[in-house]
């Protein structure tokens, strides 16, 4: 290991570990790229087959279940594979994730879905649709189904990724399970965001924040409450607001 702070950034000692940079710089900005990484595929791949066109609701479905699943494999190790910011609050409601970390994860969460959503608009038609969410019915309904159907995301998160009992080996297949589920039973009612990130891009990058609330809030709501559900059953407490 060698450490020079000429080479640091403001003066920083640089950690180099054969040909790895391991600054304190660095160690923090990993988790939040990989959060990057993980939403903008995400968006890229969910929100890309609603721009397309050519699935139905099961291939869409299965599109944003499959791609959720593969990426909490991929980067769960290095940030935890929350990727939503419903999921990043829940944790921390549970005090299974710092409070501290909670704005930086939200903002590498929205940077990569925003950039996710302005790639397929400038590489594919500017007509198409990028998936911005929109409530097939009235907002009450729609607020309602967001939230229960995030409860089972955020309950089954943190289920299988922080409780010693569960088995973390499937963690990818439940959560992205069950993301293929809400999706296909509520779809056709609201969408089936589950997620404020992934809705915020295609929003800013369409210009169309009509009733975008329900999809800023609802979430965040629905992970609370499992939060708050599964910190009984662990039988461990909840953090002070």
């Amino acid at each position: 290991m060698h450490c020079g702070r000429s080479s640091g950034l403001g003066g920083e000692c640089l950690e180099v570990e054969g040909n790895r940079v391991n600054s304190p710089l660095v160690r923090q900005l990993r988790p939040h790229v990989a959060e990057f990484i993980g939403v903008f595929a995400l968006v890229f791949v969910g929100c890309g087959t609603v721009a397309i066109g050519k699935l139905d609701a099961l291939g869409s479905a299965l599109a944003f279940g499959g791609t959720l699943g593969i990426m909490v494999y991929a980067v769960g190790h290095i940030s935890g594979g929350h990727i939503n910011p419903a999921v990043t609050i829940g944790l921390a409601v549970g005090r299974q994730f710092p409070w501290a970390k909670v704005p930086g994860y939200i903002a590498a969460q929205a940077i990569g879905a925003t950039l996710a959503a302005l790639l397929l608009r400038l590489t594919l038609n500017s007509n198409v649709p990028l998936g911005v969410n929109h409530p097939s019915g009235s907002d009450g309904q729609a607020f309602v189904w967001e939230v229960v159907m995030t409860f089972f995301l955020v309950f089954v998160v943190t289920s299988v990724a922080t409780d010693k009992r569960a088995a973390r080996s499937v963690s990818g297949l439940a959560i992205g399970g069950t993301v293929v589920l809400d999706a296909l039973v509520g779809g056709p009612i609201s969408g089936a965001s589950m997620n404020p990130a992934r809705s915020f891009g295609p929003a800013l990058v369409a210009g169309d924040f009509n009733s975008f609330w329900i999809y800023l809030t609802a979430p965040v709501v629905g992970g609370v409450i499992a939060a708050v559900v599964y910190a009984f059953l662990r039988e461990e407490p909840v953090a002070a607001s």
